[in-house]
C-alpha cells in the first residue's frame, strides 16, 4: 500500500508538471513590429552566462554584401584561426531588412548597416542601439559618358542627371552638395529619379542621359561596360572641400547597447580587430579583392580589386567617429527629419571607449 501511495504520488507530480508543460507551450507568442511572431524563441538556457570570459562570449556579427561588408573579410578569412581564440560568428545579408529584426530580438551582437538607419534604429528602440565606428565613407561618384564637360559641381548646371535613391541618401546628398555650391537641385538641374542602379547604366548606354549619380562597385562595373565612361566628381571629396566638419558617410557598425554596458572590453577587442582588418584591405587590395568574391559580396574578383580603393573603407571611432557622424546626420535631419527617424539621437548615441 506504501507503495502505491508513493507511485500515485509521483503520477500526480508528473500530471501536473505536464499540464504545465502545456500551458506554457500554447501560451500567445511575443508579438514583434507587424504581428508576426519570431521564428523560433531563444530559450533563456542559451545565453551566455554572465562569468563567461570575453574570449569565449559567442559573438554575432552581420553585415550587408556591398562595402560596408568588405573591411570585415579578413577577420571573415581568419574565422579559423579566430575560432580557436574568440567565439565570433560573421553572416552576410542582401539588404538591411534581414538584419535589423535580428539586432533588435538580440539575434545579432553587432551590424553593420547605412549610417541613417542607424539613427532610426537608436530612436525607434529608444536609445537601445550604440554606434561603434564609422566603417565606410562616401561611396557615390558622378560620372560622365563620353565628354569632360563636368569639372566641378558648377558644371551641373543645367544638366540631366540619372540617379536611384530617391528619399534616401543619395537624394539628401546631392541635394545638400548643389545648394552648398549655389545651385538650386529643383530649378538648376533635372534630376531624373530611377529605380535601381542598373536603370542609370542602362540609361548611360542607351546614350538617353551621360550623366549619372553612381555608387561603387556601380562605378566599376559601368565602366567595364562602357569605353567612355569616366569619374567626373567625386562627391566624398567634394564634401570634404566643404570643410564643415562633417563628412559623407555610407556604413557604420552598430552594437546592442546591453553588449556595450557589459561587456566593454568585448567591444574594444573587436573594434581592435576591426581595424586591422580594414588596415590589410586597404593595403593588400589583390588578395582582399580574392575574399570579398569567395565570400559572395562581389562576384567577381577582378571588378573588386578595381573598386575597392574607391570604396572609402575605413574604422573611425571614439570621438572623430562622432565627431563626423554627428555632423553627417544633422545634414540628413535638416533635409529630411525621417531620415534619422524624426529626430537627431543623443549623447549617448555614439560609443566613445
Amino acid at each position: 500500500m506504501k507503495g502505491l501511495k508513493t507511485l500515485s504520488l509521483a503520477l500526480v507530480l508528473l500530471l501536473i508538471l505536464s499540464a504545465c508543460g502545456m500551458i506554457r507551450t500554447g501560451d500567445d507568442p511575443t508579438e514583434v513590429e507587424g504581428g508576426s511572431a519570431p521564428a523560433e524563441e531563444t530559450p533563456e538556457a542559451s545565453a551566455p552566462p554572465e562569468n563567461t570570459p570575453d574570449e569565449a562570449y559567442p559573438l554575432s556579427i552581420g553585415a550587408l554584401k556591398g562595402p560596408t561588408a568588405m573591411g570585415l573579410v579578413k577577420m571573415m578569412e581568419q574565422r579559423g584561426e579566430i575560432a580557436s581564440i574568440y567565439n565570433w560568428n560573421f553572416d552576410l545579408a542582401g539588404s538591411a531588412d534581414e538584419l535589423t529584426p535580428r539586432l533588435i530580438k538580440g539575434e545579432l551582437d553587432i551590424a553593420c548597416v547605412p549610417a541613417n538607419l542607424a539613427a532610426v534604429l537608436y530612436n525607434k528602440t529608444e536609445g537601445q542601439v550604440v554606434t561603434l565606428a564609422v566603417n565606410t565613407l562616401g561611396v557615390l561618384y558622378i560620372v560622365e559618358n563620353g565628354g569632360e564637360m563636368v569639372q566641378s559641381m558648377a558644371d551641373l548646371k543645367g544638366r540631366t542627371i540619372a540617379a536611384a535613391g530617391k528619399g534616401a541618401t543619395p537624394e539628401f546628398s546631392l541635394r545638400y552638395l548643389l545648394e552648398q555650391n549655389g545651385l538650386d537641385p529643383n530649378k538648376d538641374v533635372t534630376i531624373d529619379w530611377k529605380s535601381e542602379h542598373a536603370e542609370c547604366v542602362a540609361a548611360l548606354a542607351a546614350g538617353t542621359v551621360d550623366i549619372a549619380l553612381l555608387p561603387q562597385p556601380f562605378v566599376t562595373v559601368a565602366q567595364g561596360k562602357l569605353e567612355g565612361l569616366r569619374v567626373a566628381l567625386d562627391l566624398t571629396a567634394e564634401w570634404d572641400a566643404l570643410e564643415g566638419g562633417s563628412a559623407m558617410i555610407t556604413g557604420v557598425a552598430v552594437a546592442r547597447r546591453e553588449l556595450v554596458e557589459q561587456r566593454p572590453e568585448l567591444v574594444n577587442l573587436f573594434l581592435n580587430e576591426y581595424a586591422a582588418s580594414v588596415d590589410w584591405v586597404n593595403e593588400n587590395t589583390a588578395e582582399a579583392a580574392k575574399l570579398v568574391a569567395d565570400n559572395g559580396i562581389i562576384e567577381n574578383p577582378a571588378i573588386a580589386e578595381k573598386a575597392l580603393p574607391h570604396c572609402n573603407i575605413v574604422c573611425l571611432t571614439g570621438a572623430e567617429m562622432k565627431e563626423k557622424l554627428s555632423g553627417y546626420l544633422s545634414v540628413l535631419a535638416e533635409a529630411a527629419p525621417e531620415s534619422v527617424g524624426g529626430k537627431l539621437p543623443g549623447d549617448n548615441f555614439c560609443y566613445v571607449p
